[in-house]
């Protein structure tokens, strides 16, 4: 017959009443809100087991429990599985305490039903830290924080000691856990610190969950928060999806705040009486103390952290692309007049359409790219000197591009198909200006004025600009325009004659 679960003190109370007061069972039952039927059962079961008022009042609960149920409950704690083994079995994906029951009643037909046994697994639950009240899924979430207790190293040169950033990552199933110090919070080191934790892992979880730091967040928010541009492209390079926490509310990333604490207390603490002369030394320190951390065995599991990552992580982590993820930050340019754009100090072409546009720029170590409503278009190598004017002739406007064709060679190769006095001039507007180029644009108009007037008035002028030193585009128009060049070649001066000797000419000694 089936027994009501009753609490021993009101198992002494029905005996009490039964005994001492000589109460009938249905007056009982109704003082004490219980079925007659729990009456009868509780009563027969204390007399079977021959107690009396005399014997069952000064016994404890404890041992009126086991007086009056004998090994019927002894049996059955036996073959309750243990709460901590279940804990883990809930971790891998798909398990359930359904699913854990029905393994448990195939073993054990005689066993707990259902409600007792969830009722024995979170009853543990509830004794243990507040850390480990979250359930995650074997590979589900990855989360990051930085320590609020800071690592240094020290100059070797100076003495000065320098502060640094302790970056912790802890894997939500398994708790493995990944540090090392970075010399910033900032954008770039964060992102390291995330791509080094996850090659560390060898795999990628299904959610990163960060704090909304600004590295990591662009728009803080409880409910919907911005997502920094070069973090979610982060994200997407490695088939993750990132869900900050909330703000102020370390359960929803109680895992890492236990990582941290965790890392203060087994890495920093143990640092505090050495001393480190570069940041490596320091990480390589680091990197030996969490070998250490991730093999020590947790007393709430009897397993270390290494081997949970073995048995619930590693096998359903996805696989890390092909290539590391490229750094890039993200800026907004206005395209100049001359269709450039300023990105870090040197100038990058855009379509020259669009002039007065503002574009988006996304600059890494090797390239500069500029987009516009999301769509690229430009893509250049990224210069190494300041000022620098870095063109793609696609984006310059036809004329533009025909005078880029244009070089020295090319337009002396055509003066000479007009004549040598041509050849002779375009070679010496060249050699005129501090810079060739500077001189492309006369080279160009004079080769138009050749398409004009034709190449024989062309030589022509060209001879008579090479005689008056003439070494400009206008001087030759001029010299076309007007006509001279149909005019003569002015005569050739003639020589001096010589001096003439006299006697009665004073030479220039009679001054002196």
């Amino acid at each position: 017959m089936a027994t009501e679960r009753l609490p021993m003190r009101k198992i002494k109370e029905i005996l009490r009443l039964k005994w001492a007061e000589g109460r009938r069972h249905r007056h009982i039952a109704r003082a004490l809100e219980i079925a007659v039927g729990t009456v009868s059962e509780v009563v027969q079961r204390a007399v079977q087991a021959g107690l009396d008022w005399s014997r069952a009042e000064p016994l404890g609960e404890a041992e009126l429990e086991t007086l009056v149920y004998g090994e019927v409950r002894r049996r059955q704690r036996a073959l309750l599985p243990d709460p901590a083994w279940m804990d883990g079995e809930l971790k891998q994906t798909g398990v359930t305490l359904q699913l854990l029951h029905v393994e448990y009643r195939e073993q054990h037909p005689d066993g707990y039903g259902y409600t007792q046994f969830c009722a024995h697994y979170r009853r543990w639950k509830t004794r243990q830290r507040v850390v480990m009240r979250q359930v995650h899924r074997a590979g589900e979430k990855l989360f990051t924080d930085f320590s609020g207790k800071k690592p240094h190293w020290i100059d070797p040169m100076t003495g000065e000691c320098h502060e640094v950033e302790l970056f912790v990552a802890v894997l939500g199933a398994s708790n493995y856990t990944y540090a090392e110090a970075l010399e910033s919070q900032k954008l770039g080191g964060w992102l390291a610190g995330n791509t080094r934790a996850l090659e560390y892992f060898q795999g990628v979880p299904e959610l990163v969950v960060p704090d909304q730091l600004r590295s990591a967040v662009s728009t803080p928010c409880r409910y919907e928060p911005g997502l920094q541009r070069t973090f979610e492209e982060w994200g997407a390079h490695y088939g993750t999806v990132i869900l900050p926490a909330r703000p102020r509310k370390p359960r929803d990333k109680a895992t890492v705040e236990a990582g941290v604490l965790v890392a203060q207390r087994w890495i920093l603490a143990r640092l505090r009486h050495q001393r480190f002369f570069s940041l490596v030394e320091l990480n390589l320190r680091i990197a030996e103390l969490l070998e250490d951390l991730n093999a020590r065995v947790m007393r709430r599991y009897g397993k270390s952290r290494r081997e949970l990552f073995d048995e619930l992580d590693r096998p359903v982590l996805k696989a890390l692309p092909a290539q590391r993820f490229t750094y890039a930050e993200w800026t907004t340019v206005t395209v100049n007049i001359d269709y450039h754009a300023a990105v870090e100090h040197s100038y990058y072409s855009a379509p020259f359409r669009l002039v007065h546009h503002r574009l988006e720029a996304r600059v890494t170590a090797t390239t500069v790219e500029l987009f516009e409503r999301g769509e690229r278009v430009a893509a250049h190598a990224r210069s190494g000197r300041r000022g620098q004017y870095v063109t793609a002739p696609a984006h310059m406007p036809s004329s533009h591009r025909q005078h880029l064709e244009w070089s020295p060679s090319r337009l002396l190769a055509w003066a000479a198909t007009v004549g040598s006095s041509t050849a002779a001039l375009v070679e010496a507007i060249l050699a005129d200006r501090p810079h060739p180029e500077q001189g492309y644009r006369s080279c160009l108009g004079i080769m138009r004025l050749a398409k004009r007037y034709g190449a024989e008035r062309m030589e022509a002028a060209a001879a008579r600009a090479l005689a008056a030193r003439a070494r400009s585009y206008k001087h030759v128009e001029s010299i076309l325009k007007h006509g001279l060049d149909r005019l003569p070649a002015a005569a050739a001066p003639k020589p001096p004659s010589p001096p003439i000797s006299h006697e009665n000419i004073r030479g220039e000694e009679y001054y002196r």
